[in-house]
């Protein structure tokens, strides 16, 4: 379930999903992740514990080093975030196309 809040006039949606993908966030889900990303406004973001990294960046979605089980908070602020959210919320369920 996305947490939705209003800060400063910006939309800012928040949700926990968690890598279900037997390979985990590796090379090809990390550019399918950034493509889904770059379809919208919203600046995005995934963190595991105190790392947060940029959506867009395929590097540091690897930097996160998140394997198969590993949650994730993901973050998103601007006026389309609860669609960017949402897409991103359906790749991971659907393990990427992968599995």
């Amino acid at each position: 379930m996305a947490r939705i809040s209003i800060l400063s006039g910006v939309n800012v949606v928040e949700a926990t999903v968690e890598v279900r993908n037997r390979l985990g966030l590796h090379l090809r889900a990390a550019s399918t992740l950034t493509e889904t990303v770059n379809r919208f406004k919203s600046a995005v973001s995934l963190a595991r514990g105190k790392n947060q990294v940029n959506a867009r960046s395929v590097t540091g979605l690897m930097m996160l080093g998140a394997g198969i089980g590993t949650k994730l908070k993901l973050r998103a602020e601007g006026d389309d975030a609860r669609e960017a959210v949402a897409a991103v919320k359906e790749l991971f369920e659907a393990r990427f196309g992968e599995d």
